[in-house]
């Protein structure tokens, strides 16, 4: 994941942040109120009201529109966030669209929170750079809240619940760091601690899929990215774990409906036509 300041200062009136960007957003509401309305949106309160310091987490692209005071407006920190595999990445598939919390909610949030505005509020060398890394402390503090706090925050069965498991965790943080190796089901079993069917059960009920689907999920997001960035089929089948170019290629087409070269063109015909 990464972070990248947006925004630092008051904003009057209406903004809107679209969808169509591709980002996910963190806001920090430090003084002043808000209203949030989320245009278009299924599933989503058409009108939410903050009027104390909270943070507002958009893991997802999603429309979204602040209504401030005109005048006087309300004073924001910002950033854009962009998961490595877009949308298909694990841990933004796994969230609510939105995170709302005080600021008091999160213990050690406000430690994070101090050097982030200290760093923001004066111009120095090096300060864009350090405010996003500290943007993304700030996101990694509050991911370790909802794993402490699943049901509160409405987890579904996902990613962020199986790491809450501390035996299937083991699991998916070695899945994670070596994608590309051999995970038959004795094998990821083993580095959780647990039989095949235990293992395969509890998968499924914490995680909400199979460990298979799961990886293969993976896979594929990863597949997404490195394709974007230029790298070559060939290289990804090999970082992947696919035996040849055509393997992933077909497993690539099952997921996505459309072969890698088709889904790059149409990708590139989207990136232009939000240039223009």
């Amino acid at each position: 994941m990464q972070a990248r300041l947006h925004h630092s200062g008051a904003l009057c009136g209406t903004s809107q942040f679209d969808a169509g960007a591709g980002h996910g957003f963190l806001h920090v509401l430090r003084r002043g109120r808000l209203r949030v309305s989320h245009p278009g949106a299924r599933d989503m309160p058409r009108s939410m009201h903050f009027n104390e310091p909270t943070l507002l987490l958009y893991p997802r692209p999603l429309t979204h529109r602040f209504h401030n005071p005109p005048s006087e407006g309300s004073d924001f920190t910002c950033a854009r966030l962009d998961f490595e595999g877009g949308a298909n990445n694990p841990f933004a598939r796994a969230l609510p669209p939105l995170i709302c919390l005080p600021l008091s909610r999160v213990p050690g949030l406000d430690q994070a929170l101090e050097l982030l505005f200290a760093e923001i509020d004066r111009v120095r060398c090096g300060q864009r750079l350090l405010a996003d890394r500290l943007f993304e402390v700030v996101v990694i503090q509050v991911l370790r809240w909802l794993l402490d706090h699943p049901q509160e925050a409405g987890m579904r069965p996902s990613f962020l619940t199986g790491l809450s498991d501390p035996r299937l965790a083991r699991a998916l943080v070695a899945m994670h760091d070596a994608p590309g190796a051999s995970w038959p089901l004795h094998r990821m079993a083993e580095r959780a601690g647990m039989s095949r069917t235990a293992f395969a059960n509890t998968f499924r009920e914490v995680v909400g899929q199979t460990p298979a689907d799961y990886l293969s999920d993976w896979r594929m997001s990863l597949a997404q990215s490195r394709l974007r960035e230029g790298q070559a089929i060939k290289v990804l089948a090999d970082e992947l774990g696919y035996a040849s170019p055509s393997a992933l290629s077909r497993a690539f087409t099952a997921k996505l409906g459309m072969p890698p070269r088709v889904w790059l063109n149409k990708c590139a015909a989207i990136d232009n036509h939000e240039a223009l």
